[in-house]
């Protein structure tokens, strides 16, 4: 295990510890993932959500009823991941007439629909923080007494996914729920930590996440230093996008990917919905007939045939929302997996994220297509 993830996970190990068989008196006063101090006078009742995934988040908290305290969200699960939505509205369909709130990539914000909800609590994404501040957001939200927290599970996955819900588990006084799922999360990483820490070489690999949404004439975005990057590197990969890129995100060309024949190659896929998508349909509602016919397109791109990876099948689909998610723990095992099968035959990341949601959720435990290996056609 490298020092940075021997780091990672004592810090889990004592961010876990001393949090259970406890409640949450108020007011209280939390540091968010931001850094920053926020006190809640009394347990939030009426909530917004600005990412409509962290709902997800929710149901690991609020078991019974992840939408109980939502008034109002952005619904982008609906849009990028309408599997899961279906899942959840056939649950919990009164969630289907939560207010929709306008929250746009430029950190603009409907006040009118978020005033007229009356929350007493917006959770946010990390990465809008700079965004709220710029537009003046945080700014109107502190005149009208609404507190913010900031949570993430992309800028910095490893670390901050159990941060992020032992903070809100303090916030919504969910400590007990959220300290028995923090220690599910820290076991499992610290057995695949384990395991990685005993294997000789680390493999190279390339990401090309959001495979073929865009079509089949585009390749390839991959992620460097955030989400996926952040994901291989744990899972014991070197992330040939942190190398690449001088940003979290971006494109590399086919031409430079031939030049340096990852050992391993990553498609990320979801059920996503626009037109011209020729993704790999991972996730709920689809089918091992659905996802296998997606690969054959996507082989067949200029250059494919020439990577090292094709040659040696050593190409992987992977559900792309885990990018985004509290149950990233499944994508490490997953990664983990193909990285090293002969040091991962016991592990079954499906078993696991089933296994989350029987355990810590109420999440009908349907079906769900959670990473594959890409076959030849």
């Amino acid at each position: 295990m490298t020092n940075k993830w021997t780091n990672i996970v004592l810090a889990l190990v004592a961010l876990t510890s001393g949090v259970h068989a406890m409640a949450s008196t108020y007011p209280v006063t939390v540091t968010d993932i931001a850094g920053r101090t926020v006190t809640l006078p009394s347990e939030p009742k009426r909530i917004v959500i600005q990412d409509g995934r962290d709902i997800l988040t929710l149901a690991l908290l609020d078991r019974s009823n992840p939408f109980a305290r939502v008034v109002g969200w952005n619904n982008v699960l609906g849009k990028n991941d309408p599997g899961v939505w279906k899942v959840l509205l056939s649950k919990w369909p009164a969630a289907g007439k939560i207010a929709g709130i306008s929250f746009s990539s430029d950190g603009q914000v409907g006040m009118e629909q978020l005033i007229a909800q009356k929350p007493e609590l917006m959770i946010a994404k990390l990465r809008f923080r700079k965004l709220f501040q710029a537009t003046g957001v945080m700014d109107k939200l502190a005149q009208l007494q609404i507190p913010v927290v900031f949570v993430d599970h992309e800028e910095d996955p490893i670390a901050h996914t159990t941060a992020s819900i032992i903070l809100l588990g303090k916030v919504l006084n969910r400590e007990n729920e959220a300290a028995q799922y923090a220690t599910f999360y820290q076991q499992h990483l610290k057995a695949v930590q384990q395991a990685i820490a005993r294997q000789k070489a680390r493999p190279s690999v390339f990401v090309e996440a959001l495979a073929g949404k865009s079509g089949l004439d585009t390749c390839c975005f991959t992620h460097g230093k955030k989400g996926w990057g952040d994901l291989i590197e744990a899972a014991g990969g070197r992330n040939l996008g942190a190398q690449l890129l001088p940003f979290p995100t971006g494109n590399v060309a086919m031409e430079k990917l031939l030049a340096l024949q990852p050992d391993v190659y990553l498609m990320t896929g979801s059920g996503w919905t626009n037109k011209q998508s020729a993704a790999i349909p991972m996730g709920y509602g689809s089918t091992n007939a659905k996802v296998k016919a997606s690969f054959g397109p996507l082989l067949k791109r200029t250059g494919f045939a020439q990577l090292k990876a094709y040659k040696t099948d050593r190409v992987y689909a992977i559900y792309h929302q885990f990018s985004d998610h509290p149950f990233n723990i499944v994508a490490v095992e997953h990664l983990a997996k193909d990285f090293y099968p002969e040091a991962f035959t016991a592990l079954d990341p499906n078993n696991t994220y089933q296994q989350i949601i029987r355990q810590f959720t109420r999440i009908p435990a349907v079906p769900v297509i959670t990473g594959a290996p890409v076959i030849k056609q």
